[in-house]
């Protein structure tokens, strides 16, 4: 049943504000923001600026923590702004004094946060971060039974690699050269308008036609290979003429200077596609090394990965490891690489954090090389998967179910890496230049990583507050894993 309320509608000056204009500490954000060290970072952030000249900068807590929110949110860069301007609790966490009806800077910022703060940097904040709150939340109980442990090594490190595909239509060397001609053709009326001689005529670019061309065997379904020889034949001669006439042009008196940094940055981009789309062309081949796949996106590689559905990524190749329910990006590369030679840097960075090494390194076979396994051996390390040579004929219990445990363990890093691409932007980096997208991939492991602090201060809270209701669920949560692990010490749960 619904009912008609008769209250009268009230003006925005009247509207009564909770907590009697105060914060509340139990909000998330107001949580996050003293989970991450702002001050640590600041006077690095400061040296990408001059001391006596330009305008006053915004600080490096406004930069980093609009990054935060955005990629939290799900956003884009303009609604970014507009939420920021609508919530007090975001302006908190930003570092704002007090609630402001204004926006605190253009969405175009952004673009230059992301530039000046960079992946190295968001990857510095993002080990801090988690390495302080991890020895500030540790229980009592956990610090004693660590420091009556005997053993050197301790701990599960999870390594893995995954892509990070980009923004970009499918590729296709006959949509890659249309686009490079509609540049070229745009190129050309720039440098014509702004050079105009009496007598000289316009360079005939063709445009009707050469889309007619281009649209015949791209409408159809299932074009002939002769058919698509033929089109990447007719688009090549096009391009290549009129990149003839923008030299024609410059040695006639065009100046480049009349080219913006964008459009200048595009000539020699679809100079360089032509180059390489010819080459192919004329020796019938179908790869070329640094392949350029995007006109917009010239850093874009294809990534080969062999997995099903999607044999080949076209985007950024991560390398990650992930301990304790946390996930670090080690490397980013637009180039393929082999992963494997990251695992000595990625054990070496769990000791700089930890201050020792792990007991078992989790990885896929790509990892278990004779080196890497040398490695592990000598530091006391334990590698997941079977011993090299021949398979044993007979196999135990015990090395059954450690290899079931092992790939149990592994195959977190994996529900990390499919949260990061289905909750955050790791799926689809919207970002186009760069450095840009390396700092969008690294704000989604940082933001990732908050989340499951702000699970580990609720958690705390709950302790703190309500001790009985913890301890039952820790205790039934207790009982499933031994009954289905363990049955035999289902008893020492309750007679402990």
């Amino acid at each position: 049943m619904y009912q008609k309320v008769g209250q009268p509608e009230i003006p925005p000056e009247n509207f009564e504000l909770p907590f009697n204009g105060q914060l509340s500490p139990e909000n998330r954000w107001v949580i996050m923001a003293s989970l991450i060290p702002w001050s640590e970072f600041e006077s690095e952030y400061a040296n990408l600026f001059s001391a006596e000249r330009g305008a006053p900068a915004l600080s490096f807590r406004i930069a980093l923590g609009a990054l935060i929110i955005k990629e939290k949110l799900g956003v884009s860069d303009r609604e970014t702004v507009e939420q920021i301007r609508e919530n007090p609790y975001l302006q908190y966490f930003i570092g704002i004094n007090s609630s402001k009806n204004e926006a605190p800077f253009d969405p175009s910022m952004l673009v230059h946060f992301r530039a000046r703060i960079g992946a190295d940097l968001v990857n510095k904040v993002n080990y801090l971060m988690v390495t302080k709150n991890r020895e500030n939340t540790e229980d009592e109980r956990e610090k004693k039974t660590r420091e009556s442990e005997e053993k050197e090594n301790r701990g599960k490190l999870i390594i893995d690699a995954t892509c990070a595909p980009a923004d970009i239509s499918y590729p296709t060397d006959l949509n890659l050269l249309n686009r490079a001609r509609i540049q070229t053709e745009k190129i050309i009326n720039i440098l014509y308008s702004e050079f105009r001689v009496k007598g000289q005529k316009k360079p005939i670019t063709s445009p009707k036609k050469a889309r007619q061309d281009y649209l015949e065997v791209a409408k159809k379904r299932r074009p002939s290979q002769k058919q698509i020889t033929k089109a990447l034949k007719k688009q090549l001669k096009y391009v290549g003429k009129n990149l003839t006439s923008i030299e024609l042009l410059i040695t006639k008196g065009a100046r480049l200077s009349s080219l913006s940094k964008r459009q200048y940055k595009m000539l020699l981009v679809v100079s360089e596609v032509y180059r390489q789309q010819q080459w192919m062309f004329d020796n019938n081949k179908r790869s070329i090394e640094n392949r350029i796949v995007s006109c917009s996106q010239p850093h874009v590689r294809p990534i080969v990965r062999g997995k099903a559905g999607k044999s080949v990524e076209f985007g950024a190749k991560l390398s990650a490891s992930c301990f304790d329910g946390y996930i670090f990006l080690d490397r980013i590369s637009w180039e393929n690489f082999n992963e494997s030679v990251d695992l000595k840097a990625q054990v070496e960075a769990f000791k700089s954090s930890t201050g020792f090494y792990p007991e078992s390194v989790h990885a896929d076979q790509i990892y278990r090389t004779r080196e890497n396994r040398k490695f592990c051996q000598e530091r006391g390390i334990r590698i997941s998967g079977p011993p090299l040579g021949r398979p044993p004929a007979n196999v135990s219990n015990e090395q059954k179910k450690q290899a079931l445990l092992d790939e149990k363990v592994r195959s977190s890093i994996e529900g990390k890496f499919g949260v990061g691409k289905r909750r955050f932007s790791l799926d689809r980096v919207m970002t186009k230049l760069s450095e840009t997208s390396e700092t969008a991939m690294a704000i989604t492991f940082l933001v990732m990583n908050l989340s499951t602090l702000l699970k580990e201060a609720f958690s705390l809270f709950l302790r703190f507050f309500y001790p009985k209701t913890v301890f039952a669920v820790d205790l039934i949560s207790q009982t499933y894993y031994l009954a289905n692990n363990d049955k035999t010490a289902l008893s020492s749960v309750f007679f402990e």
